[in-house]
């Protein structure tokens, strides 16, 4: 069955209405067509093989508990790599929690002697409190993009996947990608523009 095929057979209300009374078939056709999908995604976010099997396991597993709350305005995949970006989320913030007594070892190894004296010069606070905005303002603006946007841009200017992977993953064309890249940067500069005006 062509992709446009799945898409028009998964937008109908009879196959919403059959996904959220649990039908196997349907269940079925959803996580075999969605599935590697799902996969692609969560390694181009950065996550290993495992990481990333763990990821599209969490997805159904929530997708099926919230199913329910589906109201089908959006169309079925679009909800389905929301719930994926969620659980990434969940994940990268699990996984910082984790490492911060490792980094916070290794910072302290990488910037002091033995003696406790720097070993580089110490960087300017104003210079760091700048940066460190600056990161704040432009992460804050990237999460309040519509999710296939944001999907967009993260895989390709975040991760620098490659074209045709990304399209693959999202099941969209290279034309939508470059619509979806377009917009998503207008937004960012609109975004950021007001936040450094305030």
């Amino acid at each position: 069955m062509s992709v446009n095929s799945l898409n028009q057979r998964f937008s109908q209300p009879n196959f919403i209405e059959s996904l959220i009374a649990m039908d196997h078939s349907s269940i079925e056709a959803l996580v075999k067509a969605y599935t590697g999908h799902l996969y692609n995604a969560a390694m181009g976010m950065g996550f290993n093989s495992d990481e990333s099997s763990e990821l599209v396991q969490n997805t159904w597993e929530t997708l099926f508990d919230i199913l329910p709350n589906f109201k089908g305005n959006s169309h079925i995949r679009t909800f389905i790599f929301g719930v994926l970006y969620n659980k990434a989320r969940e994940l990268k913030r699990e996984r910082f929690k984790f490492n911060q007594h490792e980094q916070i070892d290794q910072i302290m190894e990488d910037r002091f002697q033995e003696n406790g004296s720097w070993k580089h010069g110490i960087i300017d606070p104003e210079r760091f409190m700048v940066a460190s905005q600056t990161l704040e303002i432009i992460n804050d603006c990237v999460e309040k993009l519509p999710l296939t946007q944001k999907m967009a841009f993260s895989l390709k200017e975040i991760n620098g996947e490659d074209t045709t992977e990304i399209c693959n993953t999202l099941d969209i064309s290279v034309t939508n990608l470059g619509v979806l890249l377009f917009r998503a940067k207008n937004r960012l500069r609109e975004c950021i523009e007001r936040k450094v005006e305030v």
